[in-house]
């Protein structure tokens, strides 16, 4: 027999949530046969079968997250005999056999435990309750069969901080009425919450807005246009930026706690925050430092157009030291963006609009002016290096050409 896991597909990957099925009990399959589609944080992948032979049983139901190394399903493989029955392999895990325990009607809100007193939980959700000094035995369980998952943890410490003592609460079974259209909650959609809710529970967030007059670059770019040169005003945004990072590397950095000590990265990759059909992706562009801004603009719609069509791979989803989120299009004015864990900051731009502005000379002129929000670590940096960086990224975007006086 043939266990096939969940294999590490991919840095910072823990787990994933099953989708779909391409197979069903019984079935007979080849060498690489696509088996199952999961989704985890950064893209949906699919698990090969690593033999030929027929599916004798499928142990993971369809929603269900599961970690790297969980057994999904098993082939017997091709050519080898069959077991008599009572010889069968011993398949059935602890979560298989706690589903058989049925529920209380009063629960007390601490996390479900096992036959044998124990709390379900991964090995990475025990570290973060560690992280937090969390005792996980008060932690309640949203998982399969009770299992304490990630955001159990950041929910419990959430309602520390609004009602510190316990109170027994009733168990309410989920009921679709006519008052309300349900929708399913998994998928990508899921696996942005949980990393919108880890990176809002364990980073401090500040924000510092800021406003830029647009009205010199947008005068360039039109310049550029005439001379059949299409550069996009977020392709001079990424330039900026890795000129003002390399000034200011306190915000390329990502803090390790285990470690105690806060990693300053070499290399600048920008993530590029998209909103798609599917939801939120975040696609990476890379060396973004000693790139030119034709390069940056040809790369970065190249990223967009595959992260639209779902078609972005593993690595061109990881390994960004900071993210921009460009919500100016929508029509936004002004946002506190959450950080792209675990980065100290994230940058959206906000809607340009033409406003009266008074100059130098005290006279009332018109100008394009755009409002900038910067979402920064309080535990790397303080508002001081905040408000300095921005203002090296707004006297770079102000005068256009000193974009082109750094050679490195």
């Amino acid at each position: 027999m043939v266990e096939v896991k969940l294999y590490d597909v991919g840095e910072g990957i823990h787990e994933g949530e099953i989708l779909t099925y391409f197979v069903k009990k019984g079935d007979t399959v080849s060498v690489d046969q696509p088996l199952v589609e999961i989704q985890t944080e950064k893209m949906v992948a699919e698990l090969p079968s690593p033999v030929a032979g027929v599916v004798k049983d499928i142990l993971i139901e369809i929603g269900t997250t599961i970690t790297v190394g969980t057994t999904v399903l098993i082939i017997e493989e091709e050519g080898v005999s069959r077991k008599i029955q009572n010889d069968k392999m011993e398949i059935a895990s602890l979560d298989i056999e706690l589903e058989k325990i049925k529920p209380k009607s009063m629960t007390m809100q601490v996390a479900p435990k096992s036959k044998i007193g124990v709390v379900i939980a991964s090995p990475y959700t025990r570290k973060i309750a560690r992280e937090h000094d969390v005792d996980i035995t008060l932690v309640k369980g949203t998982g399969r069969a009770g299992r304490v998952l990630e955001e159990d943890i950041y929910h419990y410490l959430k309602q520390q901080e609004i009602a510190p003592e316990l109170m027994p609460v009733e168990s309410q079974p989920s009921v679709v009425t006519d008052e309300a259209d349900v929708i399913p909650f998994r998928g990508i959609r899921k696996q942005i919450a949980k990393k919108m809710t880890k990176s809002l529970y364990t980073i401090p967030h500040v924000t510092h807005f800021e406003e830029i007059d647009m009205t010199n670059l947008l005068a360039f770019r039109h310049e550029l246009k005439s001379a059949n040169v299409s550069i996009s005003v977020v392709a001079f945004f990424i330039k900026a930026l890795a000129i003002a990072l390399k000034d200011f590397p306190i915000f390329n950095a990502k803090l390790d706690e285990e470690n105690e000590v806060i990693r300053l990265e070499k290399v600048v990759h920008i993530g590029l925050a998209t909103d798609t059909d599917h939801g939120l992706v975040v696609p990476v562009l890379r060396n973004v430092r000693h790139k030119s801004l034709k390069q940056i603009h040809e790369e970065m719609k190249g990223l967009t157009k595959k992260a639209q069509d779902g078609k972005l791979t593993v690595n061109e989803m990881t390994g960004s030291t900071f993210t921009i989120s460009n919500v100016g299009p929508m029509g936004s004015i002004g946002a506190t963006p959450i950080i792209n864990y675990p980065e100290t900051g994230l940058m959206a731009f906000h809607k340009t609009k033409k406003m009266p502005v008074v100059n130098e000379h005290d006279e009332i002129v018109i100008r394009s002016m755009m409002n900038i929000s910067m979402s920064f670590d309080h535990r790397v940096a303080d508002g001081g290096t905040a408000v300095a960086f921005t203002n090296r990224f707004k006297e770079l975007i102000e005068t256009p050409s000193l974009l082109f006086l750094e050679l490195t």
